[in-house]
């Protein structure tokens, strides 16, 4: 019975799912991120400690739990990757070189409630930097460009990455004469959820905002830009701050490196803040092309506080890939295809049960060369044994004999073959994913 949240893919899903991590992770390597993984739980005071949360955090407890087991005892199941990965960070810094670039593809457990691409239980793909007491800007400039690279090496609609820097709102918010920028970002965050008229009521109820400046935040949230004009937009608001200025510039700079490296990757977007408390500068959000509906399927962003041993920090700046998110919604429109549902490339044919030690040899000798190949399950007639391999998707049957043949059995084309030297066409060697 499947419970509501927790996805499983069918075999061709699977499949999909798979050829897409492995573009996910060649493209991650190709920038020099090394893999990591870490334990899927934390202590629960680790978890509750870097923003509103705790709705979402699953607990980790035995059935007969131990009488008097204290709250800083209790274990969650992690809610994303950057967290544990902070706390990684903090416990292996002799170890580690910095910066250090890591990713991590693993699966997360978020209490949420489920809708379409939106799960409990769902794998995420993740990058970041960190270093040590400080990070160069120069690395929130470059994790779009790698998720960039990433979509695009992928059957998918267009992915626009939506950028900001907290700094911005911060120090809008603060020029206006608003203290509490927190809950003014939290506020806004909402702004797609509940519409400007909810978020300018609950400035003026939760952030002590007057209806002028509730009106003024809406305008910011209101800029999008795919170029530097937002910056001029911005200013024409008539604000001032020096971290609104520090703020400019840096989303400018995130968006002229993009714009030279792919144009049109990513939009200034003003109203996206993200909800983790633990984000400082640049933020990401990313829609899908005909998807936007369902919201962002990338997220991330500039942390300075989250990891720090006495008085030393380690900033980071990182992005995360709703992997399931995506794939879920991709399935959900019948979006994706994949040209077989087994990696089997070759059936070998079953002309007797007498004879099955010869095919299995056969078998051996092309999967010895790279070549997935599996023996027919019983020697049935041979048109019985190509509608097994046909309904499965498999391109080639093996016939064996004086002397062996393979047959396509999408032209019908047979020819001669032998088992140490016969390589079938390259794009038939795995199974492909591609666009329906």
């Amino acid at each position: 019975m499947p419970i509501s949240g927790f996805p499983e893919w069918l075999p061709s899903q699977r499949i999909i799912e798979q050829r897409v991590l492995d573009r996910i992770r060649s493209t991650f390597e190709l920038y020099g991120f090394a893999p990591l993984e870490t334990r899927a739980v934390e202590p629960l005071d680790i978890l509750l400690s870097k923003g509103e949360t705790s709705k979402e955090v699953y607990l980790l407890h035995r059935l007969q739990e131990e009488e008097g087991a204290k709250r800083e005892d209790q274990l969650g199941l992690h809610f994303d990757l950057t967290v544990p990965f902070a706390r990684f960070v903090t416990e292996n810094h002799g170890k580690l070189q910095f910066p250090f670039r890591r990713y991590q593809i693993q699966k997360v457990w978020r209490g949420e409630r489920p809708q379409e691409g939106r799960y409990r239980e769902f794998l995420q793909a993740d990058i970041d930097v960190v270093n040590r007491d400080t990070l160069p800007f120069h690395f929130d400039t470059e994790m779009p460009l790698v998720i960039g690279d990433v979509f695009r090496s992928l059957p998918i609609p267009r992915a626009t990455i939506l950028v900001n820097n907290r700094k911005i709102c911060e120090g809008f918010y603060r020029g206006l004469g608003l203290e509490d920028t927190a809950q003014v970002l939290r506020t806004v965050d909402k702004l797609d959820k509940i519409g400007p008229e909810k978020v300018a009521a609950a400035l003026v109820e939760t952030a002590g905002a007057t209806d002028s400046q509730a009106a003024q935040c809406l305008r910011l949230a209101e800029i999008s830009a795919t170029d530097g004009s937002f910056a001029d937009r911005v200013r024409a608001l008539g604000v001032t701050d020096p971290m609104l200025d520090e703020g400019l510039a840096e989303l400018l700079q995130v968006v002229e490196t993009a714009n030279e490296h792919a144009p049109g990757l990513v939009r200034a977007e003003l109203k996206i803040a993200r909800g983790l408390d633990y984000y400082t500068g640049t933020v990401y959000e990313t829609l899908l092309e005909g998807y936007e509906r369902f919201g962002s399927i990338t997220s991330g962003g500039r942390y300075d506080n989250l990891a720090s041993v006495g008085n030393t920090r380690f900033p980071g700046v990182g992005i995360s890939i709703g992997v399931s998110r995506l794939l879920g919604l991709l399935f959900g429109q019948d979006a994706l295809t994949v040209s077989r549902s087994v990696p089997t490339c070759v059936v070998v044919a079953l002309p007797s049960d007498d004879r099955r030690a010869e095919c299995d040899r056969i078998a051996a000798a092309l999967r010895g060369r790279g070549i997935p190949t599996e023996v027919a399950p019983t020697a049935a007639k041979f048109g019985k044994q190509i509608q097994f391999a046909d309904r499965r998707g498999i391109p080639y049957v093996w016939f064996p004999g004086e002397p062996d043949t393979v047959k396509d059995i999408r032209s019908g084309e047979q020819v001669e073959a032998d088992a140490a030297t016969w390589q079938p066409a390259p794009g038939d060697l795995h199974p492909n994913v591609s666009a329906r």
